[in-house]
């Protein structure tokens, strides 16, 4: 992670001042619920809390001899304590720390995370309703298809991060578990009544069963989740950038008091933050195959996941809370232009409303291979020729021989395609 694309809240759960707070909180609860078992002195437990405290220059100067991130924390943390710091750590084994603490800080980020959908999703309703019935183009394979209206593309990305949050609650979930069952997970040299009451201080739940280590088919879970928030940044991100293109205009990045597009050419406006965002989402993916593959570990432990994940949970939720924010701020912010949305609607000269007419026709009593032939035949004359669709239709004499020009006008109003958004509204957003 760096700076650039970092917020601060989500960065300081990374840092070593956080780690080291949440070891400790696993050891000094540990040892309180020792002490209540009879195992420890409650003096000793008493002294934990009250001594506890500990340097980072001095854990990394242990570690550089003892070549272990545990034992250098112990003992730094011993140090302090006094000779009560026997008991510490007692019947534990150094995954216990490693993946409670784990648990804590993927928990914690999927609550900051929860927060920035939450905020995106507040910004995509609010522009979602503005834009109810703003007629513009809806395109298939980049080309014109039929009217709908900017709302309606808003409110489908509403639901795809709606979706999402109830993914990352799920994941969040199954990932905040706790593990202190000692070596090989057996609970041999320590009683599961320690690990609940550090799962319950932790605010995590018992791992029903833990090798050693926390199954890391949870951890991929996770990652993955948080890879499919990404491509759903990706997707908002990239239809931006499409309507900002020069020749639809139709949306656009707020471009601030300023600001400079291009370092040579001064007319530009460019949809940077959404570029960003289609980059950053690229790096939150790229975390899915390695958390894949440490599900497969060597008997009931090895640590050739442990590299991974002290590269590979930081960067993804750095960056996607990042993400989230940015993309929130381009929505509240987002610059629409419904003239142009109509202008480019009516490109076509009414092609857009083929179908409507096909329908019709259809209903008026011509076969749908009749009626499909006599439609396309007038929309091929606008695509090489131009003019207006209406027109064209009303110069052949089949179409016209079931529908007169009354009901041709009817069929060319473009709020028919809108008369049951409130309906679609309702299905997404909830009945008012």
């Amino acid at each position: 992670m760096i700076p650039r694309y970092s917020r601060p809240e989500m960065a300081a759960l990374w840092q070593p001042e956080t780690k080291f707070r949440i070891w400790f909180e696993i050891e000094a609860h540990a040892c309180d619920a020792q002490a209540a078992l009879g195992v420890i002195p409650q003096e000793a437990a008493e002294a934990v809390w009250a001594r506890g405290r500990w340097e980072i220059a001095r854990i990394d100067a242990i570690e550089r001899e003892v070549r272990h991130d545990v034992i250098a924390f112990l003992t730094a943390l011993g140090e302090h304590v006094g000779p009560e710091a026997r008991f510490l750590h007692q019947g534990m084994t150094s995954s216990d720390v490693l993946d409670t603490a784990f648990a804590v800080q993927l928990g914690r980020a999927c609550d900051l995370l929860l927060a920035g959908l939450d905020r995106l999703m507040a910004a995509l309703e609010t522009r979602a309703r503005e834009h109810k019935h703003t007629l513009c183009v809806g395109r298939s394979h980049g080309i014109h298809a039929e009217p709908t209206s900017f709302g309606l593309k808003l409110a489908t990305h509403y639901a795809a991060f709606a979706r999402n949050r109830v993914r990352l609650a799920a994941a969040r979930a199954e990932v905040a578990t706790c593990a202190l069952s000692g070596p090989v997970g057996t609970f041999a040299s320590i009683d599961p009544a320690v690990e609940a009451h550090v799962a319950a201080k932790l605010g995590l739940t018992v791992e029903p069963i833990s090798t050693q280590i926390i199954p890391r088919d949870r951890h991929a879970m996770l990652f993955a989740t948080l890879a499919v928030i990404a491509s759903s940044v990706e997707n908002l991100a990239t239809e931006i950038r499409h309507l900002q293109r020069t020749e639809l205009r139709e949306a656009e990045e707020y471009f601030a008091a300023g600001q400079k597009g291009s370092s040579a050419m001064p007319h530009k406006r460019n949809p940077v933050l959404t570029e960003n965002l289609t980059g950053l989402a690229r790096v939150v993916r790229s975390a899915v195959i390695p958390a894949l593959e440490n599900v497969t570990l060597w008997h009931e432990r090895d640590i050739s996941h442990s590299s991974v994940e002290r590269m590979i949970a930081p960067d993804a939720t750095v960056t996607l809370d990042f993400a989230l924010d940015r993309l929130a701020g381009v929505v509240e912010e987002l610059v629409v232009h419904p003239e142009a949305m109509r202008t480019n609607l009516d490109r076509l000269g009414g092609l857009v409303h083929s179908q409507t007419v096909l329908l019709a026709l259809t209903q008026a009593g011509l076969s749908r291979e009749a009626a499909y032939a006599a439609v396309q035949r007038a929309a091929l004359q606008v695509w090489d020729g131009g003019g207006s669709f209406r027109d064209r239709l009303a110069a052949d004499p089949v179409i016209t021989a079931h529908l007169p020009d009354a009901a041709l006008d009817d069929l060319f109003d473009p709020a028919r395609h809108l008369r049951h958004v409130d309906r679609i509204f309702d299905r997404v957003f909830g009945a008012a």
